[in-house]
């Protein structure tokens, strides 16, 4: 399988999907469409994973166009598809939602709940890293997956191969503390968790999140 990737800024890479990735000897593509405007065909992509950052949906920007026609493309040859973030509203954006703001910044650690049975393994309630102040409605025909005490649209599944997560679970410790001190100034400004960089990065990154990537991975791609 090849998994492509669509990085959206140097400090939120894949993660643990990458670990997911090499266990499963998979081929794994990471592009960089908003320094270079390249992106993978639809025909060469077996699984899209569509990164955050901080931009939004709502940005003119041709190559955020761009990505959402090939999201289209693979939507409609019905291939997995995973979203982290910006990442899941694109997804939402490209399946007509509107992206808007959310009615909470948040930026740091907090639990969220599971909204449905339907991928079986996962808790009732996780602590995630949230890194947000946008969120997506959910798509038509589109299953809540997750809610947060702040922001009820936290994770969606389309039919049983495309996930979109407003929250991240991919990050690694190193990841965290990458997100952290490069985007310093983001946790403090506004943020209704009131974490500030050093309390994210000294939180740590639960164990069970990687154990629900992969279940996430394995479930849109069997």
């Amino acid at each position: 399988m090849r998994i492509n990737v669509l990085q959206h800024t140097p400090n939120e890479g894949p993660g643990s999907i990458q670990d997911w990735a090499h266990l499963h000897n998979h081929e794994f593509y990471v592009y960089h469409p908003y320094q270079f405007g390249n992106l993978p065909t639809a025909d060469e992509t077996d699984l899209l994973v569509v990164l955050g950052g901080p931009m939004s949906p709502n940005d003119d920007l041709d190559w955020i166009q761009q990505e959402r026609v090939l999201i289209k493309q693979l939507l409609n040859q019905g291939k997995p598809i995973f979203g982290a973030c910006y990442g899941a509203q694109q997804i939402a954006k490209t399946l007509g939602c509107e992206i808007g703001k959310a009615p909470h910044k948040e930026v740091g650690w907090a639990p969220v709940y599971r909204q449905s049975d339907v991928i079986p393994g996962i808790p009732e309630k996780l602590v995630a890293l949230h890194w947000h102040e946008e969120m997506f409605q959910v798509p038509d025909g589109a299953q809540l997956l997750f809610s947060s005490d702040l922001v009820k649209n936290q994770g969606f599944l389309l039919g049983t191969n495309v996930i979109g997560l407003q929250f991240h679970f991919e990050p690694k410790l190193d990841n965290v503390r990458e997100m952290a001190v490069n985007d310093d100034q983001y946790p403090l400004e506004g943020n209704d968790l009131h974490q500030t960089p050093a309390e994210i990065i000294a939180h740590g990154v639960p164990n069970e999140n990687q154990q629900v990537m992969f279940k996430l991975l394995d479930y849109i791609v069997k």
